[in-house]
């Protein structure tokens, strides 16, 4: 049967200007892996015999991803696919036809959760990535960034969650949990990402971040005495940690000129939690408990690393 367009369609075609959707949607269709993203979907993906026809997983997975692009809940990505024609292109889905609701999107996450997906998710982009030569394991950066999490008591429960902590950072308190992250000194990809209660010091996850391949480790003024831990002693690398604040401010000549380059180098990280929590907007959790966040930052990471790359993918 040949494709008949919608009046709504032919009109959409014949639009004067593309919008920035459109562009971030094309571009995002380029650099995705999706035919590997899909085939590790598809092995968690349940099928069941009886019922209603279930979506490709294609059209899921198109779908997760533009929750996460724009933070949108479930009732919200519904009504987007509803109302936007491009993001309903982007999905593979028309006006016309069946569209999925918010449970059968709840449903998809939580199967990407309960699979560990978002690990799986990073893992494949990553490889795509080293194919291209884009990471070279020779040093990692080592980081870490508070994500807020509600503290009201105001729920059906009447507690917070509590796999979330409180902290202090400076004269702040926080109340959430902290993403660790692991990235490669030269590319700025994220290769490891780990989370933990706010509370949790940065040293305690240091070894989970480390690969085991890199020659150099440049960390900030958090991770001071880390090549004396048990765990790092024998570690045959060159390490390269921030000095204090204080410590800082009297130095003088080539010891100033020297924390010059570790925060230089420091930097890249902070692309990372740039993309993660300024453009993608996950400043504060969405679900309770660490491992539904963990699943959706380790997602994010990996659209994190394929943004950050973008210019070489393309142009490649």
């Amino acid at each position: 049967m040949d494709y008949q367009p919608t009046f709504a369609e032919l009109e959409y075609q014949h639009k004067k200007r593309k919008i920035r959707r459109e562009k971030f949607l094309e571009q995002m269709e380029a650099l995705i892996p999706w035919a590997e993203l899909e085939k590790q979907v598809a092995r968690c993906y349940r099928k069941h015999r009886i019922g209603c026809k279930p979506y490709p997983v294609s059209v899921m997975l198109r779908i997760h991803m533009m929750q996460l692009f724009w933070n949108l809940s479930d009732p919200a990505m519904e009504d987007h696919l509803y109302e936007v024609e491009s993001m309903r292109r982007f999905a593979g889905l028309r006006l016309d036809g069946p569209i999925p609701d918010e449970t059968t999107i709840l449903n998809f996450r939580h199967q990407l959760e309960k699979c560990n997906l978002g690990q799986k998710i990073l893992e494949t982009v990553n490889g795509v990535l080293a194919q291209r030569g884009l990471i070279l394991r020779s040093g990692t950066i080592m980081d870490a960034t508070i994500i807020e999490a509600p503290y009201s008591t105001k729920n059906a429960s009447g507690k917070r969650d509590e796999e979330m902590h409180q902290t202090r950072k400076g004269n702040q308190w926080h109340f959430g949990m902290k993403m660790h992250v692991g990235v490669d000194d030269v590319a700025g990809i994220v290769h490891t990402v780990e989370t933990t209660p706010a509370y949790e010091h940065d040293l305690n996850v240091a070894d989970k971040l480390l690969h085991g391949e890199e020659k150099r480790v440049w960390a900030d003024a958090g991770y001071r005495g880390i090549q004396k831990r048990d765990a790092h002693k024998d570690r045959k690398v060159d390490w390269h940690i921030s000095a204090g604040p204080g410590r800082q401010r009297k130095m003088t000549g080539d010891s100033k000129e020297a924390q010059k380059i570790i925060s230089s180098v420091r930097a890249r990280v902070e692309h990372v939690f740039f993309w993660i929590k300024c453009v993608f907007g996950y400043r504060k959790t969405r679900y309770r408990g660490l491992k539904k966040n963990t699943n959706r930052l380790a997602t994010l990471a990996a659209l994190a690393n394929l943004m950050m790359a973008r210019r070489f993918l393309l142009s490649s």
